[in-house]
């Protein structure tokens, strides 16, 4: 039996200065009714809390250590940029050779600007998208969750899944997501009619998805619907936004817009690009790009944009992946736990499902697939917790939340998925 005293005592004192003891919400784990984990260290594919108790880490930073914990490489880039100045708020050549990098790897993005937060590159893609277009109305997915910006807090994934039905956070007065539209997602029909009206078609400035939906579990956008929205975005002159801050370099071919072969006009990323460190950014058309300050009327700002060390950190992340067989490999590590789950599952009739794209993957239990929103909805949470606590107990960490993906890093050993393999196996026959 595991023991978490010290954890215990930690999270009880955070609760006296932090609200719920956390400085961001899943972190609690009320959703899995758990005592929250307080880490002390990570390293590889492995954490370690404040107790001593060790942990297979599926939840990489919610997906941002592609490369697990303090991978060598990665800290030593950091630390020399680190010796030489933390932070200036004045452009270094290093923001440059990350922003090079990335428009090599991803040719829809011709112009790109970094920030510090996957909730800023939404928020400001948005604003970029209603500067260039003239227009005001946005278009989401229900179960979709873009950051925490008022404006794209309707329907969201997530931390806010349950929250309430309209706006899913207090505090956004309607004035605000009034020109915020949430659809279902996948549903095609549906899309297509509300893009085709004319009442609305005039006033859409963008159209935003997860094309890999990371927020409700792993949920992969139909290639007919991505393609439609295309074609649809297009005909009536909205931006199509690519949220790719959690599936961006870790899909087969690093992005899902390569893996489904549709060009976003903007693309929204973050975790993977920071190398572990605080990064993000947005990109795209230039023409679309150049509406931003200092050369265009849209203003976005920001001190510690373009930081240095998470610039290196990032550039470095980057540049591992390029190693050749990188992601066939990732792929392999996921089959290692994915197949067999899946060939259980479905052997033994239970009610339940695995779901994967590239390094990303997670377990729903109460239905045979999700597909959208509703059907996430439905989901056994209880049943979640069960295995969460089941999982917790052998040392295997996973997301604590039923709406979250889980994540294989470069550096899973075969021993430790296969004893998650197992321990999951061993928790769907009991």
């Amino acid at each position: 039996m595991n023991d978490y005293t010290k954890s215990k005592a930690i999270y009880q004192q955070s609760c006296e200065v932090l609200p719920g003891g956390v400085n961001s919400p899943v972190r609690s784990f009320r959703v899995v009714k758990h005592q929250p984990m307080i880490v002390e260290r990570g390293v590889g594919d492995q954490l370690y809390d404040v107790d001593g108790n060790r942990f297979i880490d599926f939840c990489c930073g919610w997906g941002s250590l592609i490369h697990g914990h303090a991978h060598p490489t990665i800290v030593e880039a950091a630390q020399k940029r680190i010796a030489m100045g933390s932070s200036f708020g004045i452009t270094t050549e290093i923001e440059l050779k990350l922003a090079k990098k990335i428009i090599e790897d991803i040719p829809s993005i011709e112009m790109i600007r970094f920030v510090s937060s996957g909730t800023e590159a939404t928020m400001t893609a948005l604003r970029v998208a209603r500067g260039y277009t003239g227009r005001k109305t946005i278009v989401k997915f229900s179960g979709h969750y873009h950051g925490h910006a008022d404006c794209l807090l309707v329907q969201a994934g997530s931390g806010v899944f349950n929250l309430t039905s309209t706006s899913t956070s207090a505090g956004i007065p309607d004035g605000v997501i009034r020109h915020t539209i949430s659809l279902p997602f996948n549903a095609i029909d549906t899309v297509k009619n509300f893009l085709n009206n004319p009442e609305y078609s005039n006033d859409i400035a963008a159209v935003i998805l997860e094309p890999v939906g990371g927020n409700m579990g792993v949920v992969p956008g139909d290639p007919e619907f991505l393609m439609m929205l295309r074609e649809e975005t297009h005909k009536i002159g909205a931006v199509l936004i690519f949220d790719e801050v959690k599936c961006g370099y870790r899909m087969p071919q690093k992005t899902a817009q390569k893996m489904y072969g549709i060009t976003p006009d903007l693309t929204c990323l973050a975790k993977v690009i920071g190398g572990g460190f605080p990064a993000a950014a947005f990109g795209g058309k230039k023409e679309i790009m150049q509406v931003l300050a200092p050369l265009g009327q849209v203003y976005q700002a920001g001190t510690l944009s373009g930081n240095p060390v998470a610039m290196t950190a990032g550039l470095v992340a980057l540049e591992l992946l390029d190693k050749p067989g990188t992601y066939e490999e990732l792929q392999r590590k996921v089959d290692v736990i994915v197949k067999p789950v899946r060939e259980y599952i479905e052997r033994h009739d239970i009610n339940a499902c695995i779901q994967n794209r590239g390094a990303m993957f997670n377990l729903f239990f109460g239905k045979k697939s999700v597909k959208n929103k509703d059907d996430a909805s439905q989901l056994d949470t209880q049943k979640f917790s069960e295995c969460f606590a089941y999982l917790f107990s052998k040392g295997i960490y996973v997301s604590p939340s039923p709406y979250e993906s889980w994540f294989v890093s470069t550096v899973h050993t075969q021993e430790h998925l296969e004893q998650a393999r197992d321990v999951l196996l061993s928790y769907l026959k009991l």
